[in-house]
Parts: C-alpha cells; structure tokens; sequence
C-alpha cells in the first residue's frame, strides 16, 4: 500500500468496515466454518468486539451459521455479486456451449481458467461424458509456472507483466540463472504456437493440454485446457487429435466473444 492510500485510509477510517472486511477475508481464507471466539483469535480481537458484526453480516446474507455448532461460513453471495457484470461471466458464457461441445467429442472433461492475483483460477468446467475421467472444481487456484495453463497465460503477457510475475512465483526464483533463461524461452515458444502440451507437475499420470483464448490487450486472458490420463492417450483420442480439438474450440470461444 502506498503512502498516499495510507494517509487516507487513516482519515476516512471506518472501524466497523475494517472488521467486517476482516471477518469476511479471515473465513475466505478457512477450509472449514469457524466459531465466533475462534474468529475472534484468528483476527486477534475479542469475540464481543466482532458479535454485532457478525449478526449483521449473517443478516445481510453475507454469512451462513450453523444452527447446531453455532459456526460461521462464508455463503454464496460474494461469488454471485462478483459474477453480476463482469468481463469473466462475458467469458463463461460464450465457452459454455463449446466447452461442452468440446467434452462431447473428445470424450475428456475440459476446464478454462484465467489469472487471478499472481495464480491460476478455474473459472469454468465440464464433466466428460464418459463414466471415468478427470476434472477440477470450479474456484480452485493453482501455481502459474507449474501449471500447463498457467504457463500458457504467462506466455501471453505484456512482457513488463510476464517478469513482475515471475519475479515474485516461488518456483522461479529458486531456478538457476540458466534454467530461468530456459523457461522464459518455453514461454516465448508458447506464444508463437498458441498452446502447450505437457506432463503434469501437480498430478503424476496426467497429461495436460491447454490453448489460449481472448487477447491480452483486451485484459481479457484465459487458457483452454483438457486433463487426461497419460495411460488412456492412444486409446480414444490421441495428443494431437485433443489439441486440434482444444484450438478449435479456442477459435469458437474467440468467434462468441467477437474477438477474431
């Protein structure tokens, strides 16, 4: 935060606006629902400080309580306000329809993600039509380096953004100086193909292949991508006939959006 921002942060100060902000950023970031003195610790306030705050959080919809435990967890409606006019909802709707044309043809469960603070989120997903396959929920964030979709959005940067980016990913900074000159190479490469295949690095027996979709002058960015087993390539769908596939579908995703 700069000093400016700083300055009148502290002159316009909204105390109860804080907590509530608090609260709502401290249980985004909780795997499970948290009672109100264990909220309290984990902001390091006392629980009668944060009660009228939670109630009218909770009234206000905001906040979901469990009537047996008594404990908090965030609801819906963030996602749903976040989602009302936004250039993500323009993106989610104009792949619904190919992304389910997609699945179908290639038997495979495919997902779109787009950056989000310096990670890879799932915006997007359609189940395989098969009975066994992969596929990731919708919300999940990811490393961009270490992710075949992730690297496909770093390819497509400005490159100012591409190395603050990797500037600050972990997995970066602990590369030598010539393996980092490798991968800004790959990434270059990316970008003239428009897609990338690669052995997954989070899950082992995985395949993924994504391609690019929107313009990144437009700010408009995500990556198409399919997850598949690396033992059922060559039984169905080969690599090849999949990415075909994936590029097409990019184009259709484009073509919806009216981005040519």
């Amino acid at each position: 935060m700069n000093q400016t921002l700083m300055d009148k942060t502290k002159k316009y100060s909204a105390p109860a606006l804080d907590k509530g902000l608090d609260i709502i950023e401290y249980l985004s970031a909780e795997s499970a629902a948290r009672s109100q003195a264990e909220i309290a610790a984990g902001l390091a306030r006392s629980p009668n400080e944060i009660y009228r705050i939670l109630v009218n959080l909770e009234a206000r919809g905001y906040l979901n309580r469990d009537e047996s435990s008594g404990k908090y967890r965030l609801s819906l409606k963030l996602y749903a306000l976040s989602h009302t006019h936004s250039p993500i909802e323009q993106l989610t709707n104009a792949a619904r329809l190919p992304l389910q044309e997609l699945a179908e043809t290639i038997g495979q469960a495919c997902h779109l993600s787009v950056p989000y603070n310096g990670k890879l989120m799932v915006v997007s997903q359609v189940k395989s039509p098969d009975p066994v396959s992969l596929s990731i929920a919708e919300g999940t964030l990811f490393p961009l380096l270490t992710t075949t979709s992730g690297r496909v959005l770093l390819a497509n940067f400005a490159p100012e953004e591409q190395e603050r980016l990797l500037l600050g990913d972990e997995c970066f900074s602990r590369l030598s100086a010539k393996e980092q000159q490798t991968v800004k190479a790959q990434l270059t490469t990316i970008k003239k193909q428009g897609h990338h295949c690669a052995a997954s690095e989070i899950t082992i027996g995985v395949t993924d292949c994504a391609a690019f979709v929107g313009t990144a002058a437009s700010g408009l960015m995500a990556a198409l991508a399919v997850s598949s087993l690396t033992t059922s390539l060559g039984q169905s769908h080969d690599q090849s006939t999949i990415l075909n596939a994936i590029t097409k579908t990019a184009v259709h995703i484009n073509q919806r959006m009216g981005i040519k």
